[in-house]
């Protein structure tokens, strides 16, 4: 079975960037796992929520409600302090990262870039770059070797994208996204679905008209920059995440 792997930073990242593809690999009977490093606890809009506890326990509620919406084998939530990934500690971050790669087995992971994506939000950076360390870590002996003496063994994913645009966000700080190689269709159905699936975060419903503002303008595609792959080779257009992957790759 392939298996594809999202580390994002907050609940409902996922659905904007990466919903149709969440949505595609269901139906391809491709193994999806989402990780999400903080519970939202700093979200300015809080709901009904009574302390930062409370706002973090409806946000995982939450998430597991648009996850199954998506058809997400599974999802996990690191609990890391929202708002301060940059604050952390790298090798540790990417050693658990690296640990569920390591666990997971994907062939594909997905992140953000190191720009923050067109909201260039700090944490979404700071999730792309602990990704993309994790990715390179994952496959060589000589990083975290702790983890190999405990059971277990190295992976090497086959390609590493982030989630990128072809527009960005006026009266924001200034980005530069990458430019895309793979231009995913996701279809107007699936569009749709991706919209229910962010308006599962009822906390942030404060955000419905501007998010799906956004993602309307993304269309009914979703666009992706090859960072790395295990296979080295010039730049070429992509339609699938799994291109020249085979099932029997293990």
């Amino acid at each position: 079975m392939l298996r594809l792997l999202c580390v994002t930073a907050h609940p409902d990242d996922e659905a904007g960037g990466f919903g149709g593809t969440f949505l595609l690999c269901r139906e391809r009977g491709i193994e999806t796992t989402l990780l999400c490093l903080t519970a939202g606890g700093a979200a300015s809009h809080r709901g009904n929520a009574a302390s930062t506890d409370e706002l973090k326990a409806v946000r995982r509620r939450e998430l597991a409600s648009a996850c199954e919406m998506l058809g997400i084998t599974r999802h996990e939530i690191f609990d890391y302090p929202d708002g301060q990934l940059d604050r952390l500690d790298f090798h540790a971050v990417t050693g658990e990262l690296t640990q569920r790669i390591r666990q997971w087995r994907p062939h594909v992971v997905v992140t953000f870039g190191s720009e923050g994506a067109i909201t260039a939000h700090t944490d979404h950076g700071m999730a792309g770059l602990f990704t993309t360390a994790a990715f390179h870590a994952a496959p060589r002996t000589n990083r975290y070797p702790e983890q190999l003496a405990e059971g277990l063994a190295v992976w090497r994913p086959r390609k590493l994208y982030s989630s990128t645009a072809n527009f960005t966000l006026p009266g924001r700080q200034p980005v530069s996204l990458a430019p895309c190689t793979c231009v995913v269709q996701i279809g107007p159905e699936k569009l749709e679905v991706k919209i229910q699936a962010f308006k599962q975060h009822t906390s942030q419903s404060p955000l419905f008209d501007l998010f799906e503002g956004h993602v309307r303008q993304r269309g009914s595609v979703e666009r992706f920059h090859l960072v790395a792959s295990s296979t080295p080779g010039d730049v070429v257009a992509e339609d699938d995440l799994f291109a020249g992957i085979r099932d029997s790759e293990d």
